[in-house]
């Protein structure tokens, strides 16, 4: 049976709010959290890049990842084959046997895609998903995001890290860490950029950039699926990000002007 996307070490069940399948960080709440963050406003590439590897080896560690013959470890392995690197950044990917349906993207091009978003994409809007993931690594969004949510939580009480060597965080912090990186968004323009970089990562794998457009379709049926009811999942996931229907128009537009047809039956 699948489990809930662990993010806090005492395994607190909390619902993912990063739009479905696209990771997102509240990149406003830099002022105020930097204000606390004190020493912690010094922090250096190398201390953030062992702190990102310090999360998602917790976050590895606290979820269940799929084996590497399980299949949707093979599906995917067989969907990124040759994807490699992106802007020089070494990528790896890996599935997580949990209910949410998301998946998200470390600066340090950890990729992490979640088996029940898995299950309601086809292989190409699975790829338009990560193509959208990617952009926020290329784009280095994530990496902004990542040291924002660094210094408005794990670091906001002014941590410091000793001369090149990052401060050891406990437990709870990596899961509060892990909380702000999901629970938080990107901005319109960076969604919108994303969006654009997952179009052109179809187009270049010579995949139908539709697909981008179809994956957003599914995540807004679950969107209206859930109503008005505010403590749904589903309603708390759709609460922060950009209108689903005009990143849909957008992409559709795309396509449109590139002269590509909507795949038949979709």
């Amino acid at each position: 049976m699948k489990k809930i996307f662990t993010k806090v070490a005492v395994l607190l069940l909390m619902t993912l709010c990063g739009t479905p399948a696209m990771a997102q960080f509240n990149i406003g709440k830099a002022a105020s959290g930097a204000l606390k963050a004190g020493k912690a406003a010094t922090l250096t590439d190398a201390q953030m890049a062992q702190y990102v590897k310090e999360s998602i080896d917790w976050m590895d560690k606290n979820n269940k990842v799929c084996a590497a013959n399980d299949p949707y470890t093979v599906r995917l392995n067989k969907l990124t084959q040759g994807l490699t690197e992106v802007e020089g950044i070494p990528l790896n990917f890996k599935v997580y046997d949990v209910i949410d349906v998301n998946a998200f993207a470390c600066p340090d091009g950890s990729v992490r895609v979640f088996s029940s978003l898995m299950d309601i994409m086809t292989d190409d809007e699975l790829l338009g998903v990560i193509g959208h993931e990617l952009g926020h690594v290329a784009l280095k969004h994530s990496k902004k995001a990542f040291r924002t949510a660094l210094l408005t939580s794990a670091l906001k009480d002014g941590i410091a890290a000793s001369g090149s060597k990052a401060a050891a965080l406990t437990d709870s912090q990596l899961g509060g860490l892990g909380e702000a990186l999901l629970n938080s968004s990107f901005s319109q323009k960076q969604e919108s950029d994303a969006d654009d970089y997952g179009y052109d990562f179809l187009k270049k794998n010579g995949k139908n950039p539709w697909s981008i457009a179809l994956s957003f379709e599914k995540l807004k049926s679950l969107e209206e699926q859930a109503g008005s009811d505010k403590s749904s999942k589903m309603q708390k996931m759709f609460s922060t990000h950009p209108d689903t229907a005009k990143r849909i128009k957008k992409m559709a537009e795309r396509a449109k002007a590139d002269g590509i047809a909507r795949p038949e039956n979709k």
